[in-house]
């Protein structure tokens, strides 16, 4: 029997993610480890996500917090971009 190593992670990138929102310059920081994201933002409001990785270079996010709210995006190689359910754009990297 052979045996290989299994990957605990997926390959969406692993660091810590910075937004801004385009209009009232307000952010939103956190961490990400493999598909999993969790976001704080000014507000205190925890927003938890996922990185579903579409193919080499694109990047499908997806963020809910308790109440119910929503944001999804996507992201290239280079930038991250959000929108949330009031038309609100949020842009972001991870480092």
């Amino acid at each position: 029997m052979i045996y290989s190593r299994r990957r605990s992670h997926g390959t969406a990138p692993t660091g810590f993610y910075r937004f801004e929102n385009i209009r009232s310059r307000t952010g939103m920081t956190g961490y990400g480890d493999g598909d999993f994201v969790r976001l704080r933002d000014e507000h205190g409001n925890i927003w938890n996500g996922r990185a579903d990785v579409q193919d080499d270079t694109a990047i499908r996010y997806t963020f809910r917090d308790d109440s119910g709210k929503s944001i999804s995006g996507g992201s290239d190689s280079f930038v991250i971009v959000l929108r949330d359910e009031k038309g609100n754009t949020w842009r972001g990297f991870v480092e």
